[in-house]
């Protein structure tokens, strides 16, 4: 009977992790093959380098403005993709909102349902200075907006571009806190209030921990988003003005389908799963409380 059931229990399991060695693993050892090789998609002639081409990511001056940029999607997206949407939600959830939670919830959520190209072009009119809105908002505060060019300054550019993905994201992030948070068993707020608890001493000693697990996905999510990001930069910027804004998404765009270093944008790609792989890891091993279990 065992043998049985560990037979059906194998032709169960194998097509999917035939379908994962296939089409994740095998790509992941395929690439990491693939930049140990200076190579052209036109040419099938190959020259073994080594390292060398991570040894040319690290010396790429355009690679410490790409790890700062990643590192700012990253803070700004944990602080409003994470802390301000699960504030939101939690309000959203109490009872004197909750008749008017249908109708913030749409609106909060339907930004994520556009698509990144849409919504870069949409804002890319929207921070213009000569037709957007951004100016004349600014002067009819009070403001000098002469100066003013979000897009096309170095030193603003790269935040304009962050702002944009909060306003996409953040609404996504908090349907997935509320459904986490009208999972929690009523009779615990019951009890809560029966104790005197207020909604401050509700949400850190109920909501937060019954929704932990939540709280982590989203984390990685997010985390591994901001390091992968290319959409917004691509669209609304293209890495400039002066390389300003670029990524390492939109580094290993350049290097591979602009400059045809196949081998270099490689290398560049297995750096961007050594981190994101890192990144989730490190939360689920740490932060997750099922894995604190085991």
């Amino acid at each position: 009977m065992k043998k049985h059931q560990t037979l059906d229990a194998f032709l169960f399991l194998f097509p999917p992790v035939l379908f994962i060695v296939v089409f994740l693993y095998f790509p992941i050892v395929l690439n990491f093959y693939n930049s140990l090789f200076q190579w052209s998609v036109f040419s099938t002639s190959r020259k073994y380098v080594g390292f060398a081409n991570y040894q040319k990511l690290l010396a790429d001056p355009v690679f410490p403005i790409a790890i700062r940029n990643n590192l700012i999607f990253m803070v700004v997206s944990v602080i409003f993709q994470i802390g301000v949407s699960l504030i939101m939600a939690a309000i959203l959830e109490e009872k004197f909102m909750r008749r008017l939670q249908p109708f913030f919830r749409t609106v909060y959520f339907i930004p994520s349902l556009l698509m990144v190209t849409v919504t870069g072009i949409m804002f890319q009119i929207i921070y213009n200075p000569l037709i957007g809105l951004v100016n004349p908002t600014l002067r009819f505060l009070g403001f000098d907006a002469s100066q003013v060019d979000l897009l096309g300054k170095e030193s603003s550019a790269i935040w304009a571009v962050v702002a944009v993905s909060q306003w996409q994201y953040i609404g996504y992030t908090l349907i997935l806190f509320l459904v986490a948070i009208q999972s929690i068993p009523e009779d615990l707020y019951e009890a809560a209030d029966l104790d005197g608890a207020n909604g401050m001493v509700r949400f850190f000693k109920i909501t937060l921990p019954e929704i932990q697990e939540m709280i982590v996905v989203n984390l990685i999510v997010t985390m591994t988003g901001s390091i992968k990001v290319f959409d917004e930069v691509y669209v609304m910027t293209g890495g400039g003005p002066g390389r300003s804004t670029e990524t390492l998404a939109t580094m290993l765009y350049r290097a591979g389908f602009r400059n045809d270093e196949m081998g270099y944008a490689s290398a560049i790609a297995f750096f961007v799963f050594i981190v994101t792989g890192v990144i989730a890891v490190f939360q689920i091993r740490y932060y997750s409380p099922s894995a604190k279990e085991i």
